[in-house]
């Protein structure tokens, strides 16, 4: 029997699914990071070889893998496809190889299918979506620096405005600020901006304080109730290009990322506003997560 297997390249880590001839999932595993804009080559290399000594291990060698479907972030970057192909080749495997961005293995995943759209909103945020004629069209995800309104890094920024904005007046207080020091250990606003405005502070650890948000809204605060309709709103926004341009007005749209998929104040304010706009669209939960979706891609091309 010949498999097929996946590849997620997240932040932290890669997950790896395989799957038979028939899409059934026979082994999941994780390893390292492949990301190549935050790692070294050296390090990215040695993660292969696990993960292709694994691979080598549950498909009964290498032969036994005939394609692989890798999805990950940087791949827009043009010089790194060609040096994952050369550290991939190098492990010893000389199978079918597709790589693709991560936003197109979680639609496969999501959808069981490269047809239709996919919002994800983690500690960023993107809608893509492809039709039947192969067309494809990618909304927002250019960083947190320009972009990615409604994902956990926006969330995380905007319950910190908040805090300030609370405590010098512009609005009235807000439950958030409680549970900002707590998460944080910090007691003051200005403990506050200097976690903020720490240069060694990255995007993650703001994206971090977004399930503040959950519990800030079963309280009721107005503020907090605030930012999850802004945030569904900005989710909204990522998906009408997609949608129109592709004419998927009346197709399947998947949600994920952990925004979506584990605050139902955004999630249902989401669906909401989408169902004014497009009432015919399919608002699903994603059936299976990206790496299934990378190898699912993988079996489709063998």
């Amino acid at each position: 029997m010949r498999y097929a297997a996946g590849l997620d390249g997240g932040g932290t880590k890669t997950a790896v699914t395989v799957v038979d001839g028939e899409g059934r999932t026979v082994f999941r595993f994780d390893s390292g990071a492949i990301n190549y804009n935050g790692l070294d080559e050296d390090s990215i290399r040695g993660t292969f070889r696990e993960i292709f000594a694994e691979l080598a291990r549950v498909c009964g060698g290498l032969d036994g893998c005939g394609h692989v479907g890798i999805g990950a972030a940087g791949v827009s970057n043009p010089t790194v496809p060609a040096r994952m192909t050369d550290a991939i080749r190098a492990c010893g495997y000389s199978g079918g190889l597709t790589i693709v961005g991560d936003h197109e293995t979680a639609l496969y995943g999501a959808l069981e299918r490269d047809i239709g759209l996919i919002v994800i909103a983690g500690t960023g945020s993107i809608c893509y979506g492809k039709n039947e004629s192969g067309l494809s069209h990618r909304s927002g995800g250019f960083g947190h620096l320009i972009d990615d309104e409604g994902s956990g890094y926006s969330i995380g920024r905007d319950l910190l405005a908040a805090v300030v904005r609370a405590h010098d007046g512009r609005e009235p207080e807000t439950v958030i600020t409680g549970l900002v020091f707590d998460q944080l250990r910090i007691e003051t606003v200005g403990q506050l901006i200097g976690f903020v405005y720490d240069r060694n502070r990255n995007k993650k650890e703001i994206a971090a304080l977004a399930p503040i948000l959950s519990a800030a809204c079963d309280r009721g605060d107005p503020a907090a109730l605030r930012i999850a309709e802004r945030s569904a709103e900005s989710l909204v926004e990522l998906v009408v290009p997609a949608a129109e341009k592709l004419s998927l007005q009346q197709g399947t749209m998947a949600m994920t990322g952990s925004v979506l998929l584990k605050n139902r104040y955004v999630r249902e304010a989401f669906q909401a506003k989408l169902a004014v706009r497009y009432s015919k669209m399919e608002c699903i939960l994603p059936k299976r997560d990206a790496s299934a979706g990378a190898a699912l891609m993988a079996l489709s091309r063998l």
